[in-house]
């Protein structure tokens, strides 16, 4: 039984391919029973737009994530009796204005947002998942205020954004919540104590209001050993109690379900017993959300996936 709770499109994600339809026609085939929508929300400068999106206004993006709500929940009814769409939308936050327009966005949007995955894709207003290069100006960008604290300023200034994230909208989902070592996958929290410490503590905070954390297949096709997260911060996640779920993070069909073979082993060797997944619910979450948590009623070890 497995499950998606991540994934995106070329039709509303430059930097994907696909139309929303093929993903979820390949969902269907891959006999997925559920499927998450999640394409990434607007952003407001054109500072912020990545080198694929030069030639768009911030405000076509705006009005990009608008149509996508319409065509998700326009193949959530066409295609109901094959599978259950759920549809989100994944964050960004790169500076105050995108929460700010984030929080207007769920208001005008009530109803047809489902569930949120909160990530975080910058640090310092600079993004850390586009390329190495990039990735390290990043770091060098804390590094030049905070020297002597080297790859540890630079996490915890991730992990201070994500819990400044996590308290504002209690995303059902946390996103590869270890992205800020995605280029140093070897990287040990344990490392750096007060990075450390602001790990557990939005993990925490995350598990107080009932938060999923993604099992993120996507870390594997970039070269990882492992899915986010790595085995450090999952045993964290497991020390405190938390609760997984399932993600692809799929950038168009070819990447549905991709890597899924691999998670097994992963899991079994850090000892996960349990998996979750996300679906309607006729009662408001605490965030207003009609969403719940559901636990697979059966082993996932048994499962064909």
């Amino acid at each position: 039984m497995p499950h998606s709770h991540h994934s995106h499109s070329g039709q509303f994600c430059k930097h994907a391919v696909g139309t929303l339809e093929e993903v979820v026609l390949e969902a269907i085939r891959q006999g997925f029973p559920a499927y998450g929508l999640t394409e990434h929300v607007p952003r407001y400068r054109t500072a912020d737009l990545y080198p694929e999106e030069e030639s768009i206004a911030p405000e076509e993006l705006a009005s990009q994530f608008e149509h996508f709500l319409v065509e998700a929940h326009r193949l959530k009814r066409v295609y109901a009796p094959q599978i259950r769409l759920i549809i989100g939308l994944e964050t960004d936050y790169i500076t105050p204005l995108d929460l700010e327009k984030l929080d207007s966005l769920l208001q005008r949007h009530r109803g047809l947002v489902e569930y949120i995955v909160g990530s975080v894709h910058h640090v310092n207003d600079i993004p850390i998942d586009f390329d190495l290069v990039t990735f390290r100006k990043a770091i060098e960008s804390i590094e030049s205020t905070l020297p002597a604290t080297k790859d540890g300023g630079f996490l915890c200034a991730y992990f201070d954004a994500h819990y400044e994230l996590l308290q504002r909208f209690n995303p059902e989902i946390i996103g590869h919540m270890d992205l800020c070592r995605l280029y140093n996958p070897t990287l040990q929290f344990s490392e750096y104590p007060d990075a450390l410490a602001r790990v557990e503590r939005n993990i925490v905070y995350a598990i107080r209001y009932e938060a999923l954390f993604e099992i993120n297949a996507s870390a594997l096709r970039k070269g990882w050993s492992t899915p986010y997260p790595g085995e450090d911060l999952l045993q964290i996640i497991l020390k405190h109690g938390g609760r997984l779920a399932l993600s692809d993070d799929s950038h168009g069909p070819h990447a549905v379900g991709l890597n899924y073979a691999r998670l097994p082993e992963y899991l079994k060797r850090a000892g996960v017993t349990e998996l979750w997944f996300l679906e309607h619910s006729e009662t408001p979450n605490a965030s207003g959300r009609n969403i719940k948590a559901t636990k697979m009623d059966r082993p996932w070890a048994a499962d064909a996936f």
